[in-house]
Parts: structure tokens; sequence; C-alpha cells
């Protein structure tokens, strides 16, 4: 049942369990990397492993949204956060990190759909915008701790960071289960793949057609995948740059990003409407030309300030966009439906710019100069969005 009211007991459970998934999804990333280095593993397979887990996002994108609104939201949490706890678990058992951080990709793809999607059903539109501020300050939150978590427990111990990790997963399904019941979206009477492969894509090009959905899909999109590959980025960038050769650094500047997100979501969710959106546009443009100044940084602090300043231009663009696509697709295909789509575009905007890091990574390019380069295609493709956005606005 929508409210008004933005701390229900429902909403609160839905952030607490997204608080510890997302924790522990951040500090397995340390540790799948930690593990890698240990076993001595080619260099390629560290950016590999964020391919692994998004190529579940993008073959699963077409089941996911139906199963998020054929059954209770809360529910799908659950069992989603279940199948990560699986793979949390065989990464502890030995299975090889790619494969296992591939399985905890599908839990996460099943995730997504239904924490979003709740949203639009727990809360009236008017909160929307407000409601995806506290979910992403949760998340963002839980990005920093995790990274800085998982760094230091992996460079200590991988097996001490594996345990806790599980633990994580386990109270977050424990916390999925305090959700109220809410009725399912659109339950399903038959599960039929080929049917819902057609639907999947039906509900694509509905989106792809209205100009607001589009919009968010595509911008959405291009911060994603650069949040992805900078995170990677850092692995390689921290040694050459500033000298540090562990784990903890490069998790350390992700943690500076997510902060840098949370006060950008705070700020969009105070000043940015959904008649509004276009005032996150500026802030968006920003995050690759940062990018390309800090790259070229050799100091800690002015480094730590420049990704903290990337992660609030991020946060305060990427938000709106998020209450936007949700709002749309609520009034179109269902919130799950357009959930799964957006994280189709998106793991496709991933596997992309993080395939990109990899070639330049495999050519023997510098990392300064991929970072560079990095900058200059995300500083192109969301300036290209928002002159595009203004124009038709004009």
């Amino acid at each position: 049942m929508m409210s008004e009211n933005l701390m229900t007991r429902g909403m609160i459970a839905v952030l607490f369990a997204q608080f510890l998934s997302a924790l522990a999804d951040n500090a397995l990333l340390f540790a799948a990397i930690a593990m890698l280095k240990a076993h001595a593993a080619p260099d390629w397979q560290t950016p590999m492993l964020q391919e692994a887990f998004v190529i579940a996002f993008i073959f699963l994108a077409p089941f996911v949204g139906p199963f998020a609104d054929a059954w209770p939201k809360g529910r799908v949490m659950l069992v989603a956060n279940g199948m990560k706890f699986l793979g949390a678990c065989a990464m502890l058992l030995g299975l090889h990190p790619l494969i296992a951080y591939n399985l905890v990709g599908v839990g996460a793809a099943a995730y997504s759909p239904a924490k979003y999607g709740i949203l639009s059903e727990m809360v009236v539109p008017d909160k929307l915008v407000k409601a995806n501020g506290m979910m992403e300050g949760s998340t963002i939150v839980a990005i920093l701790l995790g990274a800085v978590l998982g760094g230091r427990l992996a460079d200590a111990s991988v097996i001490t960071a594996l345990l806790a990790i599980c633990c994580c997963y386990l109270l977050a399904a424990a916390a999925n289960a305090l959700i109220p019941r809410l009725p399912p979206a659109h339950p399903l009477e038959r599960f039929l793949p080929g049917v819902l492969v057609k639907d999947f894509f039906a509900a694509l090009a509905i989106l792809f057609r209205n100009r607001d959905a589009r919009f968010s899909l595509i911008g959405t999109s291009v911060f994603w995948g650069a949040g992805s590959t900078l995170r990677l980025l850092l692995v390689a960038w921290v040694p050459v740059a500033l000298g540090i050769s562990d784990l903890s650094m490069p998790a350390n500047l992700s943690g500076a990003v997510a902060v840098g997100i949370a006060i950008g979501a705070a700020g969009a969710a105070a000043y940015v409407s959904l008649g509004k959106v276009n005032r996150a546009l500026p802030a968006g443009i920003l995050i690759g030309l940062v990018i390309i100044l800090f790259a070229h940084m050799t100091q800690l602090y002015p480094t730590l300030l420049l990704l903290v300043l990337v992660g609030a231009c991020g946060g305060f663009y990427v938000v709106p966009l998020n209450a936007l696509l949700q709002e749309k697709g609520h009034e179109t295909v269902g919130a799950g439906h357009a959930v799964a789509v957006q994280n189709f575009v998106e793991n496709f905007a991933m596997l992309g710019l993080v395939g990109l890091y990899v070639l330049m990574q495999g050519s023997g390019m510098p990392v300064v100069e991929s970072a560079t380069l990095f900058g200059g295609v995300v500083t192109l493709a969301i300036g290209g969005l928002a002159l595009y956005r203004l124009r038709r606005d004009s």
C-alpha cells in the first residue's frame, strides 16, 4: 500500500536489507580480487570479474522483471539474497572467483528490479525522488563500508573476509522477511520463456519510444558503466600514481567516490523534482571532466577530493534519472519490467566500458593515459546526451 510516510516499517526493512546486501556485494569484489592475486592469476582476470558479474544481468533481463512483478517483491529479494549467499559460499569453498562471482551476479540480477520496483508500490509519486535518494544513500554508505572493509579484511585474510560477507547476506535475507507482503504487480499465469523474451523486448521498445524513459535509460547506463570501470581502474592506477600496492587504498578511494555519491544524492532529493530533471545534466557532464583531471594526480589528498567530487556529480545526476524511469515505467510497462530493461541497458554499457578498459590494459597503454581516455569518453557520452535533451526541450 502506498504511503506518504517514508519511514514505515516496510521501508526501513527495505533500506536495511539493501544496505547489508550492497555492503556484501562490494566487499566481495575486493575479496575476489585478493583471491585472484593469491593464485597469481593473469592481470586481465581482475577486470573480467566485473564482466562475469554483469553478464548475468544481460542474459536474465527478460525473466527477472516479470519474476519481480509476479511475486511479492520482498520475497523476491529474499530469494535473490539467498542466491548471493550461495555464490559467496562457493568462493569460500574454492570455486574459481570468476564463476562464483557470476553466481552472485545471478542473485543481484533478480534482486535489482525488486528493490527499485518496490519503491513505486510503497510510496506516492510525489515522494519517489526522496525515496530513491534514501535508497541511493543507503546503497552508497554500503558501498563505502563494503569497499573499505572488504579491502582491509582481504589484505588480512581472504577467508575471514568471505565468512563476514556470507553473514551479511544472511542478515539481509532476514531483513527481507520483515518486508510486508505486497500484492504482485503483474501475476504470471504460466512461465513461458519465449513469451517472456518477446514481452521483455516489447517493454524495451515501449520505453525507448518514450522520450523521458529513453533519456533516463541512456543517461543512467553511461553513469553506472563509468562507475564500474573507475572502480577497477583504481586497482591499476593507485600503484602507478601513488606508489601504494595494497588493496586497501583502491578500496578507500572507491569509498571516497561513494561518499560523494551520497552527498550528490541528498542534494538531488532536495533540489531536483521529476519536472526539473534537466537540472541534473551539468553535474553529469562534470563527471568525465573531473575524471580527466584525477588521472594526472600524484598526491593522495587532492585525489580524494576529486573522487568525492566525481561521486557528488554522479549522485546529483543519477538519482533524478532513476526516479524518472520508475515513474514512466510504472505508467507503461510496470516498475519491475522497467528496472529489468534498465539493468539490461546499463549492463551492456558496463560490458562495453569495462571491455574498453580491458582492451586498453591488454594493449599495454599506460594507466594514466587509459584513465584520461576513459574520462573523455564519459564526457562526450553525457555531453552529447545533454545537448540532445536540451535541444528537444527548447
